[in-house]
């Protein structure tokens, strides 16, 4: 399976007016950092701005898990299909 294919960028998105562009200043360690809403002039740490797009997060990591969880299942159906080719009491569908 490729790995790559199930890389996702998550827009995070300004609670109050829905814009999608900080800025940001540099803080000791990345949770200190203090983003600026570019449209409302709002401000967050990083893990504000996360917990309050957890649910667009969630809803792109769902529909990872959807993904992986079919492609998963259509590898094994292929890899047993294949082990089972000479077989003629075996059949898939």
């Amino acid at each position: 399976m490729e790995s790559d294919k199930y890389n996702r960028n998550v827009s995070l998105l300004c609670p109050t007016c829905g814009c999608s562009e900080f800025s940001y200043d540099e803080g000791v360690d990345e949770s200190i950092q203090v983003m600026t809403c570019a449209s409302c002039e709002r401000e967050f740490n990083k893990d504000e701005l996360i917990r309050e797009n957890s649910e667009n997060i969630d809803e792109h990591l769902s529909e990872i898990k959807t993904e992986i969880t079919k492609d998963f299942a259509d590898e094994v159906r292929k890899s047993l299909k294949k082990a089972f080719s000479g077989s003629k009491n075996i059949r898939f569908k």
